[in-house]
């Protein structure tokens, strides 16, 4: 089974900011949506950014808009998340995503409980 693989997080202090890489979209044959989500300690996993290809349609969680920005190479192989700003609460394993079933996209985006492709997880620590 393909696994993602996610790379670009660390420790920032606030007001800084950290850019996420995930590769391996190759790998996975028509992919419809991609996705970042983020799980702080003892909290659930929440879709932070996603995409949907077939529109190029970009969505984001209101506590990341204006600060977070989802984007993909030309060759669609490698996904980014460039986050500005940080904020202490935005630290959190943060993990990339992606689905290849048309069953992933809703009329307001990516489903967020349909994604069968994940990445092992990099953790974003904001002080």
């Amino acid at each position: 089974h393909v696994q993602l693989v996610e790379s670009g997080g660390g420790s920032v202090q606030a007001g800084g900011s950290l850019k996420l890489s995930c590769t391996g979209f190759e790998y996975i044959n028509n992919v419809v949506c991609m996705a970042w989500f983020r799980q702080g300690q003892g909290m659930e996993r929440e879709m932070v950014a996603s995409f949907i290809l077939s529109s190029a349609g970009k969505v984001y969680t209101d506590s990341v808009k204006g600060r977070f920005t989802i984007s993909q190479d030309g060759a669609k192989n490698t996904m980014y998340l460039q986050m500005d700003s940080l904020k202490p609460e935005d630290t959190a394993v943060y993990y990339c995503a992606a689905d290849p079933s048309p069953f992933a996209v809703t009329v307001s985006g990516c489903n967020p409980t349909h994604f069968g492709y994940w990445g092992q997880g990099t953790q974003v620590t904001v002080s």
